[in-house]
């Protein structure tokens, strides 16, 4: 079932309560900000990517509630949204989504909602795409039978929107006849795995067993587990997982008995600004929920009680951490028959994903190499000239400076912010020269993957079209190929060119403008001089555009038909012969 477990309707957020799962299924319709913050904090809802979503309605709620005469009071706002972000520490995603959706505050409670609305679609998306690379993983580590896997907590559509993580690779695997039995935690202190989990596996028709947590270790002993599958709620830079309390004993577990511990997580979970586990705040909960259940007393009254709501997992005893990027994060592996073999680089990658040479995390870095030689060797990435980078949340991945494109190996590759265009740290390399022009195109659009090169039609007509000192407009139509260029008009295009200054960030700085006031720009542009830049959803669309874009200009340069180029006020012709 992909029916979101989160909706929109008339001003209020609508959800399934799960603290009444699994005898009662009742709808929780919250209309306040604290009414979202307290369903938040009693775990009605609940789920990293769920609560994420919810605080982001919850600051529609708020952008809504202190408009008045359609004059939005951004401080109020914001001051709302600090107290939403602050509702649950250790996970992520709730600060992640709260975040995204602040940048709309000043726009009105529609802006909010629609890009709220936008991260609810997304959700899905993500998790079928994650569930989808995780099951492929599992099935090469534990080939050749119908698996019994064990899960822990709950990862399914109650705790993201949609589909779920583990829980949505669990699906994956039952969809393709390689499923056999779920081994399901209960989950102390509240039980999601008993009470939620099973619903979930029994509404999906997955055959499964419910156990005490304690009995985990013993399952794997006697055979009874081929691989450990559970989400998180916070992944830090070196591999280090968040999640709910008992996961660490997990993979403890299973790394003595040599059974592959696999994390699956969306991209937003994983925090680019926290270097260690260390850091992570773990939750801890009110003694109530250990001294007793159901409202009986199950300890003496008065005894001490230490509740931690999450545990942190050693980066070093997770198989691998997948994403909806792929295997972001691997270690030593086990093939679940007591042998251990080590996942090198590339033994398990989906296109997009390769290691990044300071931390030791896989990422997108061997596409964006494969990628960069085959460029290099069709002389548009000449020397070291050009640049390509992959957005992973609030972080991109991108070539590092000074580095022939022909030599480019996955290692190669810099983290950087996308808000500031910094380096992460740990990253031993400095990121390519052009690194703004990057990340104006990520915070200006949807960009999920960058590619600027050096092709030489294009950049020949951008040396003629481009100005000194402003940005002007050229004119290309009645080409075939400009359909090809993700523009609104597919008989005519105004592509920008922008001026070449010494200063690089100038020029990321022009891009940046120039796309937030123009937010129907086709996703191509040209530098006087320098090349093109081109932008999609994923590093195919990004180079399809760029190849489209220097084939359209090899036509203008070839029938010499005359084009129109000019400023935004103003355009004149000129001869491309």
């Amino acid at each position: 079932m992909d029916d979101s477990s989160l909706s929109w309707d008339d001003g209020a957020l609508v959800t399934i309560d799960q603290r009444g799962l699994p005898h009662e299924v009742r709808e929780l319709r919250l209309d306040t900000v604290d009414a979202v913050i307290d369903a938040i904090r009693v775990l009605a809802i609940r789920g990293a990517p769920a609560i994420g979503i919810a605080g982001a309605f919850g600051v529609v709620i708020a952008t809504a509630a202190h408009t008045v005469d359609g004059v939005v009071d951004e401080a109020r706002v914001h001051d709302d949204a600090d107290r939403i972000a602050a509702a649950r520490p250790t996970a992520v995603n709730l600060a992640w989504a709260v975040q995204r959706v602040r940048a709309k505050i000043a726009h009105g409670a529609d802006a909010v909602l629609a890009e709220t609305l936008d991260m609810l679609a997304e959700d899905g998306r993500v998790n079928r795409a994650a569930a989808t690379h995780a099951a492929d993983l599992v099935q090469e580590l534990c080939p050749d039978r119908p698996l019994r896997v064990l899960t822990h907590c709950n990862t399914g559509r109650l705790a993201t929107s949609a589909f779920g993580t583990a829980i949505g690779t669990l699906r994956v695997l039952f969809e393709r006849g390689a499923l056999e039995d779920v081994l399901v935690d209960e989950t102390r202190p509240l039980l999601q795995g008993a009470r939620l989990t099973t619903w979930e596996l029994a509404e999906a028709g997955i055959p499964h067993r419910l156990t005490i947590d304690a009995a985990a270790a013993w399952a794997m002993a006697t055979g009874q587990v081929d691989c450990a599958l559970v989400g998180a709620d916070r992944v830090t830079v070196n591999g280090d997982v968040a999640n709910k309390i008992g996961t660490y004993s997990l993979a403890l577990a299973a790394r003595h008995h040599g059974i592959p511990f696999i994390v699956v997580a969306p991209e937003s979970t994983r925090d680019p600004n926290m270097a260690t586990g260390r850091d992570i705040v773990v939750e801890e909960r009110a003694a109530a929920e250990v001294i007793g259940f159901g409202g009986v007393a199950t300890a003496p009254e008065g005894t001490a009680v230490f509740n931690p709501a999450f545990d942190v997992t050693p980066g070093a005893l997770v198989t691998a951490v997948v994403s909806e990027l792929g295997v972001v994060h691997r270690c030593a592996a086990t093939t679940g028959s007591g042998s251990t073999r080590t996942l090198v680089p590339g033994d398990h990658r989906p296109a997009g994903a390769g290691p990044d040479a300071a931390s030791g995390n896989s990422l997108p870095g061997k596409a964006i190499a494969d990628l960069a030689r085959g460029l290099y060797q069709r002389g548009w990435m000449p020397g070291t000239a050009g640049n390509i980078s992959v957005r992973t949340g609030e972080t991109a991945v991108i070539t590092g400076s000074g580095l022939s494109k022909g030599e480019l190996t996955e290692h190669d590759m810099v983290i950087v912010r996308v808000a500031d265009s910094t380096p992460v740290a740990g990253s031993s390399r400095k990121p390519s020269a052009e690194t703004t022009i990057h990340t104006a195109a990520y915070r200006a659009t949807a960009a999920q993957a960058v590619v600027h090169i050096h092709p030489p039609y294009a950049t020949a007509l951008a040396t003629r079209a481009g100005g000194s000192d402003e940005v002007t407009a050229l004119r290309i139509a009645d080409y075939e190929l400009i359909k090809g260029l993700g523009g609104s008009d597919p008989a005519v295009i105004d592509i920008p060119v922008f001026p070449n200054w010494p200063d690089v960030p100038r020029i990321g700085a022009d891009i940046e403008r120039y796309l937030t006031d123009h937010p129907a720009a086709p996703p191509i542009l040209f530098i006087t001089g320098h090349g093109i830049t081109a932008w999609g959803d994923n590093l195919s669309q990004a180079r399809d555009r760029a190849e489209c874009l220097e084939a359209l200009c090899e036509l203008v340069a070839r029938t010499g038909r005359r084009q129109a180029v000019g400023s935004r006020d103003e355009t004149l012709e000129i001869g491309l012969t």
